[in-house]
């Protein structure tokens, strides 16, 4: 992917005198501005490198962010909006005993955003998504262990529930109706029917 080979050359262009912290910060910024750029690839990167970093500092998100620089955490609406943009059609996911190489226009993403990916589309109805969103979760908990990536998936999960949830609560209040129209509407009371006599 170009992506992958542009920051390669930006990782070999970087000064070496300049401190390991600092050099990531510089190879992040040219990424993040990339992608504000509208370069959703770079976005990927950027994610990717925000979880990885996260991972490596313990969690401590203060610490990934004076990394990074102020106001360049890739954050769930990044993920999201990157997570819309990536055509699934292109994202390669190699099977069990696949010897295939991917096409050259194919995204090979880590597996936990591939499953974001599979999240955001099955949320919007796509049934091909959902399906296989539901195979690849019904492997989760044997992969957990050995991937801690995985843990920012369902992160991205819960968030994404948290959202869609929010969005729906507003919209589900039933309209109101004037009193009249609800007296109106009410069935008779059965009271007032004839009592039978034993």
């Amino acid at each position: 992917m170009r992506v992958d080979l542009l920051v390669s050359d930006w990782k070999a262009t970087a000064n070496p005198g300049l401190p390991q912290e600092e050099r990531e910060r510089e190879l992040y910024g040219q990424a993040w501005d990339a992608y504000q750029a509208g370069d959703y690839g770079f976005g990927l990167w950027c994610w990717q490198e925000c979880d990885r970093l996260t991972i490596n500092l313990g969690g401590n998100i203060r610490e990934v962010t004076r990394i990074l620089g102020p106001g360049r955490y890739f954050g769930f609406s990044h993920r999201k909006a990157v997570a819309e943009a990536v055509p699934v059609d292109r994202v390669y996911r190699p099977r069990k005993g696949d010897m295939s190489t991917p096409r050259p226009d194919a995204f090979v993403l880590p597996h936990y955003q591939v499953l974001c990916v599979y999240l955001v589309r099955a949320a919007t109805g796509d049934p091909k998504a959902k399906a296989t969103l539901e195979i690849a979760l019904g492997e989760l908990e044997d992969q957990r262990r050995a991937d801690p990536f995985l843990r920012h998936f369902e992160t991205f999960r819960d968030l994404l529930a948290r959202t869609s949830a929010a969005a729906v609560a507003p919209a589900a209040s039933p309209p109101m109706t004037p009193p009249a129209a609800e007296t109106a509407a009410k069935p008779a009371d059965r009271r007032t029917s004839t009592r039978r006599r034993g």
